[in-house]
C-alpha cells in the first residue's frame, strides 16, 4: 500500500470534517447542474432510428391474360400479423445478437437508451462562489485548526479568478488541494545528511508527542540507508521511554546508549558524542525527556543539554528535530516558538495525523514559522512515517480525489 493511500484512508477525521464541511456548503444554496455526456450521446444520435415515410400504394399491376385463366383465389390480406411477425422477427434477431456479445457497443446504448427512455445526464450540486461562500469556507478551515490568518489566506487566494463561477464540491475541493499544496511547497524538504561525523540530531518536544517512537523509526530507516546510527536514550526520567528505545535499536540492530535513572541527560550527551567519535558513526540521535512548553525549569534543562553538546562540537547540534503531536491542534503554534528559542529547531516532524480533526495546523505552521517539515507519521509501524510531500498531504487532508 503507498503511503498516499494510507494517508488518505487514515487522515479520515480531518478530510471527513472538511469534505463534509465543503458537501454542505455548496448544497446550502446551490442547484443542480446537469452535464451531459456528449461522446454517449453522439452515439445515442447516430443510432436514432431513420423516420418511416408516409407509404403510398401503388397501383397493382394488371395480370398478364393468359388463353385459359385458373381460378382467383380469394385473397385475405392479414397487414397485422405481417407486421407482427416482422417485429417478433427483428426483437429476436436483435436478442440472439446480443446473447452473441456481437454487437457494436452504439447499438448496446442505442438499445438500452430505449428501453429507459431519455438522454443520459448526470446531475451535480453547483453553487455560484460568492462572499457568503467564502466566508462559510473561511469557518470551515478555521475549525479544522488551519487558524485565522491562513484560513484567510487561503480562501483569498481561492476567490481570485473564481468569483461568480459556479463550483461542485470536488471542484472546491480541488482549488483548496491547491492552494494548501502551494503554501506546503516550500516546507517540504527531508532532513539534511551533513558530511560531518558523527552527525548529531537533537530530538525534542512535549510529553507524549511521539519522540521515542520517531528516534526508533528515523534510525531503522537511516540504518536501512546504510548509515552506522547511535541512539542515546536522554530521557533519563522515564525508564519505560529507555526500554521502549532499546526495543527499537533491537529491532534496527542499532546500539542504544542509556545512563542509570535520574542521571544528569546533559552528560549522557556528551558521552555519547565521545562515543559516537570514536566508533565512527555518522549519525547519532539523542533523545530527550518531553517537556511542557510552559514549564521554566524543564525548559531550562533542555538548554544545558545543547550548551553541553556545543562545548563538545560547537557546529552541534546540526539537527534539531521537534515532534509535534498533530492532536494538540493550535497548541502546536505555542510549542513552535518556545523550543525554537531554547533549542534552534531546524526542521518537524508531524505525528498521530491518523487520530485527529486538526491535521489544518500543519498548515498554520507552515504558513507562520516557515520551517521544514521533514516526515510525518500516522501509525505505530516502521513505515509509518515518511518523507512529507506536500500534494499528498493537501490531497488527503480535504479528500480530493482526482
Amino acid at each position: 500500500m503507498s503511503f498516499f493511500k494510507k494517508l488518505k484512508d487514515r487522515l479520515f477525521r480531518s478530510s471527513s470534517k472538511l469534505e463534509e464541511g465543503i458537501d454542505h456548503i455548496v448544497k446550502d444554496g446551490g442547484v443542480e447542474d446537469t452535464n451531459t455526456n456528449d461522446e454517449v450521446n453522439a452515439n445515442f444520435n447516430y443510432l436514432e432510428p431513420t423516420p418511416v415515410p408516409e407509404i403510398v400504394p401503388e397501383p397493382t399491376p394488371m395480370p398478364k391474360i393468359v388463353p385459359e385463366p385458373m381460378p382467383v383465389p380469394d385473397i385475405v390480406p392479414e397487414p397485422k400479423l405481417d407486421f407482427q411477425e416482422t417485429i417478433n422477427s427483428n426483437l429476436k434477431s436483435t436478442e440472439m445478437i446480443l446473447d452473441d456479445e456481437r454487437v457494436s457497443k452504439p447499438v448496446k446504448a442505442n438499445f438500452f437508451k430505449r428501453l429507459i427512455g431519455g438522454k443520459n445526464k448526470s446531475q451535480v450540486i453547483k453553487r455560484a462562489l460568492d462572499n457568503e461562500m467564502l466566508e462559510a469556507l473561511e469557518e470551515l478551515l478555521i475549525a479544522s485548526d488551519m487558524g485565522v490568518e491562513t484560513a484567510i489566506r487561503v480562501t483569498a487566494n481561492l476567490a481570485e479568478g473564481n468569483m461568480g463561477k459556479k463550483l461542485s464540491t470536488n471542484e472546491v475541493k480541488g482549488l483548496l488541494a491547491n492552494q494548501i499544496a502551494e503554501i506546503m511547497d516550500s516546507v517540504a524538504k527531508p532532513m539534511p545528511i551533513f558530511s560531518k561525523r558523527p552527525q548529531v540530531v537533537l530530538v525534542v518536544g512535549v510529553n507524549g508527542s511521539g519522540k521515542t517512537t520517531t528516534i526508533g523509526k528515523l534510525a531503522s530507516q537511516f540504518k536501512v540507508a546504510n548509515k552506522k546510527v547511535i541512539i542515546a536514550a536522554g530521557d533519563t526520567f522515564r525508564a519505560a521511554a529507555v526500554e521502549q528505545l532499546q526495543i527499537w535499536g533491537d529491532r534496527a540492530q542499532v546500539p542504544v546508549l542509556t545512563a542509570p535513572e535520574g542521571s544528569d541527560p546533559a552528560s549522557l550527551a556528551f558521552e555519547a558524542m565521545t562515543k559516537a567519535e570514536e566508533d565512527g558513526a555518522d549519525l547519532l540521535l539523542i533523545d530527550t525527556a518531553g517537556r511542557l512548553q510552559n514549564r521554566s525549569d524543564l525548559m531550562e534543562e533542555l538548554a544545558k543539554i545543547v550548551r553541553v553538546i556545543k562545548k563538545k562540537d560547537p557546529t552541534a547540534p546540526h539537527n534539531t528535530l521537534l515532534v509535534l503531536d498533530a492532536t494538540t491542534g493550535q497548541n502546536a503554534l505555542n510549542q513552535v516558538e518556545v523550543f525554537r528559542q531554547i533549542s534552534e529547531v531546524s526542521g518537524l516532524i508531524m505525528t498521530k495525523l491518523d487520530g485527529t480533526a486538526k491535521g489544518g495546523v500543519l498548515v498554520a505552521l507552515a504558513d507562520k514559522f516557515g520551517l521544514p517539515v521533514h516526515a510525518i507519521g500516522i501509525g505505530e509501524q516502521i513505515d509509518d512515517l515518511a518523507p512529507f510531500d506536500p500534494n499528498d498531504f493537501a490531497r488527503a487532508l480535504t479528500g480530493y480525489d482526482n
